[in-house]
């Protein structure tokens, strides 16, 4: 690092758990964060201002005046614009350093395949369950640590599933692809706005753990937040031995 990082990132470096070495890390990393909404933006924020070296963002929406309530990356200039590219342009102001490759493309099975192979942790801000099966698919298959958040009204959860570890849980293993859930969409139900702040910044962390080292303690738990008490309960996730994914070999 240079005498302008040392200065940027100091009060990282004087956290006994990071220094200089978790700092460098950071910076030769690469995150994949899918989605640039509501958890996507404090993701990628907290992911570029921390030193994440490379962080590629992928979303295939504009930006809406509707999101402005929640997804912080964005503003009124930037409405109409994609997404992926607005959270690029977010980033850059607070860090300019760190490299964000927007990938304005639906995330579907053939793009995760190719991404998520190149990243060293991936970070799903979707919202909907065929996506974050498909990512999920493609973390198991590639061995990539995957921090997957959800929020809808004033609930929301945080799960990380880290496939590098045999025994671990996948998404599959906690919502099975057949279970048949059935959506839940904040265009209908609506969402708080601080609650995917709440659980974005949780993923960020969660991420940066896992980036340097480490390790995440809620590998294979639950945490379900609760927004109207703000309370949280953790649940642990053992592996199913007959998923579909990860209990069967591939």
């Amino acid at each position: 690092m240079d005498d302008a990082q040392l200065l940027r990132y100091s009060r990282h470096i004087l956290l006994n758990e990071l220094g200089v070495e978790g700092q460098e890390a950071l910076l030769a990393s690469h995150a994949l964060v899918i989605g640039a909404g509501g958890l996507g933006s404090p993701v990628a924020l907290y992911l570029g201002s921390a030193g994440v070296g490379r962080i590629t963002v992928v979303d295939h929406d504009t930006v809406d005046e509707t999101n402005l309530q929640r997804q912080i990356a964005h503003n009124l200039a930037r409405v109409g614009h994609a997404k992926a590219e607005s959270v690029r342009d977010a980033v850059a102001a607070i860090n300019p350093d760190v490299v964000v490759t927007p990938v304005v493309q639906r995330a579907d099975a053939a793009l995760l395949d190719a991404l998520v192979a190149q990243a060293d942790v991936v970070l799903d801000c979707t919202d909907n369950f065929t996506t974050r099966h498909a990512i999920n698919r493609a973390c198991v298959a590639h061995r990539k640590p995957l921090v997957s958040g959800a929020a809808i009204r004033m609930d929301g959860q945080l799960g990380v599933y880290d496939s590098r570890t045999p025994g671990n849980p996948c998404y599959a293993c906690v919502f099975p692809e057949d279970a048949g859930v059935e959506e839940a969409l904040c265009a209908t139900m609506g969402v708080f706005a601080p609650l995917v702040g709440i659980v974005g910044t949780m993923q960020a962390a969660e991420a940066l753990k896992l980036l340097t080292g480490l390790g995440s303690r809620i590998t294979g738990r639950l945490l379900m937040i609760d927004g109207r008490d703000l309370a949280f309960t953790s649940i642990a996730l053992p592996q199913n031995p007959q998923c579909a994914v990860c209990g069967q070999p591939h």
